[in-house]
């Protein structure tokens, strides 16, 4: 892992949000290819990268917060926390009474699709950027945690791409179009990677903040999206899928963290 020493944390989270992005292009050309996914193979997708994600949570976001939060670490973590996860409470409200081509129910639903992924990718790109622009100031020691959070962020981008580039072709949407409407979708979480990295190394201070409201901002999707999503195909496989990704994502923290 020194490797990493070479670069600095906007360049890290750069080269981590390409990755995610580059899941979701992945899983939007699948338009090309097929007209369908096993629901088998994405529940288990989806639940595998919850189970990595709630892990990350704790391991590279929370703890890591704890550990270098000054004095009122506890005040510090739960509003961070509490504000992630409000951040993205709010936008599902805001989302469900999103009033867009009345009259169409397809269209309405495959624009609230687009919307809902695209607003989720944003804070997903700010906790790699935060995670990756800790790293490069030297303030946690979890580099696989980081890398760990990027492969579980992007995991899920991959069944995104699916979710937005499928129903848009399923409506009529050009395969073309719904591969590119559908990668776009991930395009923000480079942005906000970078964000994020140049955030936290411009002002240390905020370090602790942010990696709390990144991790409350992480297990709200996970809650809202994941979970219900994966075990809607089965609560045995769901469970399974969850299990396995978070230990997965344990044991290689506890390891090599």
């Amino acid at each position: 892992m020194e490797w990493l020493n070479n670069f600095t944390g906007w360049q890290l989270a750069l080269m981590a949000t390409t990755f995610t992005w580059a899941l979701t292009a992945l899983g939007a050309s699948l338009v090309f290819i097929c007209k369908k996914v096993s629901q088998n193979a994405f529940a288990f997708m989806m639940s595998s990268a919850a189970g990595i994600m709630l892990a990350a949570t704790f391991f590279s976001l929370l703890l890591p917060a704890m550990e270098m939060a000054p004095s009122f670490d506890y005040l510090v973590l739960t509003c961070g926390f509490v504000l992630g996860g409000a951040l993205i409470i709010i936008t599902d409200i805001l989302l469900g009474k999103l009033k867009m081509f009345n009259g169409d129910a397809k269209k309405q639903s495959c624009a609230v699709m687009c919307i809902a992924v695209t607003m989720h990718n944003i804070p997903e790109g700010l906790a790699v950027g935060v995670a990756f622009g800790a790293l490069a100031s030297g303030q946690t020691a979890g580099a696989v945690a980081a890398i760990m959070l990027a492969v579980g962020i992007g995991i899920q981008n991959f069944p995104e791409g699916m979710c937005v580039a499928f129903p848009l072709r399923a409506n009529g949407t050009g395969r073309a179009k719904a591969f590119f409407i559908g990668q776009l979708s991930g395009a923000v979480e480079i942005v906000a990677g970078v964000i994020g990295a140049l955030a936290v190394q411009a002002v240390r201070g905020i370090l602790p903040w942010a990696l709390s409201f990144s991790a409350g901002a992480m297990l709200a999707v996970v809650c809202s999206e994941l979970i219900p999503e994966s075990f809607s195909q089965g609560k045995v496989k769901a469970t399974i899928g969850v299990i396995f990704g978070f230990a997965l994502m344990m044991i290689l923290d506890i390891a090599f963290g």
